[in-house]
């Protein structure tokens, strides 16, 4: 039940529209024949580990003979509106579905989660934590739940400087110096790109030991 990590770009979007691109859209080319068009929208995905949880009746224990609950996020969905002026807001949904081993009485299950806004991979523009709470039925052995994650980013952040906009954007004719040369190979327009490009991203938030069950089992 290990969680690669599952990205959903706002990229993805442009792809499926990059035939309609009006004049003024930036196309950044991503290799493969594949185009896209580039959003201030974060990017939305669940980083490798984090899409389960798994507890066990004993503390420190992680045998199937103490195994208590189960549950993976999935159906990962989300919505961006790019309307406003100064930020962007991106709502992130997704269900919870748990499965218990003792379906002995009605019982609820409440489970912490995490969304984390991040800039150029690696800077924590912000987290919060929230929890999703999944109630069984007595006899019941499966439960589902929905859970939702928000974030706002500002656009200035989100777009990039005129001049790297226009070193990306601008045509070139057979024969230029520059003409075979992929724009996104320069390491200052790189590191431009991944300054203006966000990530939302949501998981369990697992203690230490439940990490490591994930990444090791």
């Amino acid at each position: 039940m290990t969680s690669p990590l599952r990205l959903l770009p706002a990229l993805a979007i442009g792809i499926a529209l990059a035939g309609c691109a009006k004049e003024g859209d930036l196309i950044v080319d991503q290799g493969v024949g594949i185009t896209a068009i580039r959003t201030a929208c974060p990017a939305v995905g669940i980083p490798d580990f984090t899409g389960d949880i798994t507890t066990f009746r004993q503390a420190g224990s992680t045998t199937m003979a103490d195994l208590d609950v189960t549950a993976a996020m999935t159906n990962l969905r989300f919505t961006c509106n790019e309307t406003a002026d100064d930020r962007v807001y991106s709502e992130a949904t997704f269900d919870v579905r748990a499965r218990r081993t003792d379906v002995r009485g009605a019982r609820t299950v409440t489970l912490p989660y995490f969304s984390t806004v991040l800039r150029g991979g690696s800077a924590v523009v912000s987290k919060r934590v929230g929890s999703v709470t999944l109630a069984f039925a007595d006899g019941q052995e499966r439960a589902t739940a929905r859970g939702t994650a928000g974030a706002y980013v500002n656009r200035a952040d989100a777009t990039l400087p005129a001049d790297v906009r226009e070193q990306i954007t601008r045509k070139r004719k057979p024969g230029d110096p520059d003409a075979a040369l992929d724009p996104l190979a320069d390491p200052a327009v790189k590191a431009a790109v991944q300054r203006a490009t966000f990530e939302l991203l949501v998981g369990f938030q697992l203690t230490e030991a439940q990490l490591k069950y994930n990444a090791t089992r």
